[in-house]
């Protein structure tokens, strides 16, 4: 028997409260999962989870063997880091989940990059513009922009996320160019369906101001947002990340500079610092070196 592998099917059965659940993580089948259940119960001597139609509960037994689990599985992890060649390239494969606006604005291209550095590495790559759960759905690293990141999970900052309001030339000359934050509420914005949907928060000379706003157009994710102000169908937040060259070509008007939207931070947010995978260790220092804390993006745009 792999014991090793054992005590892993053990600890994820247990961790995501299930077999079948454990056998898609894993990638094997439900079979196999009770194999290697039934084979570390007889190893140890004991029964070490009543199994019933609707959950699993850990025996006595099975609440004194999971942490010498655990342990055995990271001491197994600490002894492959320490031996490994230290120049050896990053390969195998990496899930990896993020918002459509940043996933096509930036991150296909540092992505390219990196394959091409290290062309022993397959990426999965997942643009969706919800929120996933990463160990159901086997997510090695999600991009998230968020001051509020789950506690359970472990978050690496990357970089910082600032947006500004822009609109096109056109609207401008049409509509007027608001001078005050207060006067958005007059104009036709465009508002992202899950971040600040009917409120726009601004810090202006350090006192915190909230303005209502509404609009014709809302969407679910920004590069939507950006077509419709490039279109002059109102005003936008946009994040930098994806607006910057439209400000840089002039096809949009950055306004109220004064007035700072509310910044997030760009975080890359996995499940363990225990066990990691080489690769994805590769993967988290390469992305924070290319972000940085003041990202190429922003340069120029005067922030």
């Amino acid at each position: 028997m792999d014991r090793l592998n054992a005590m892993r099917v053990f600890v994820t059965v247990v961790d995501l409260g299930s077999q079948s659940a454990a056998a898609d993580h894993l990638g094997l089948s439900r079979p196999v999962i009770s194999r290697y259940l039934a084979e570390l119960e007889d190893w140890v001597g004991a029964r070490l989870m009543q199994r019933t139609t609707r959950k699993l509960s850990l025996t006595a037994a099975g609440q004194e063997t999971l942490p010498r689990c655990r342990q055995m599985l990271e001491l197994a992890g600490d002894l492959q880091s320490a031996v490994r060649q230290p120049d050896a390239a990053p390969r195998g494969e990496l899930r990896i989940s993020v918002s459509t606006s940043f996933g096509q604005a930036q991150l296909v291209d540092a992505l390219a990059a990196y394959v091409k550095r290290y062309p022993g590495v397959k990426v999965e790559l997942q643009m969706l513009d919800r929120t996933v759960n990463l160990v159901e759905e086997r997510i090695d690293l999600a991009i998230r922009t968020s001051n509020d990141i789950d506690p359970n999970l472990i978050a690496r900052r990357l970089s910082v996320c600032r947006s500004v309001i822009c609109a096109s030339p056109a609207y401008l000359r049409e509509h007027g160019t608001p001078a005050r934050v207060e006067e958005l509420s007059r104009h036709n914005c465009l508002t992202h369906a899950y971040f600040g949907h009917g409120l726009w928060h601004f810090d202006v000379d350090g006192q915190h101001i909230a303005v209502p706003v509404q609009g014709n157009i809302s969407a679910n994710e920004a590069m939507t947002l950006q077509k419709a102000a490039l279109a002059s169908a109102g005003i936008a937040m946009l994040p930098t990340y994806q607006a910057a060259a439209a400000l840089r070509s002039g096809e949009l008007v950055r306004l109220l500079p004064m007035a700072k939207p509310q910044e997030l931070t760009l975080n890359a947010v996995y499940t363990s610092r225990k066990h990691m995978p080489a690769t994805l260790r590769s993967m988290l220092d390469f992305l924070a070196q290319r972000f940085a804390d003041e990202p190429a993006w922003d340069q120029g745009l005067g922030l």
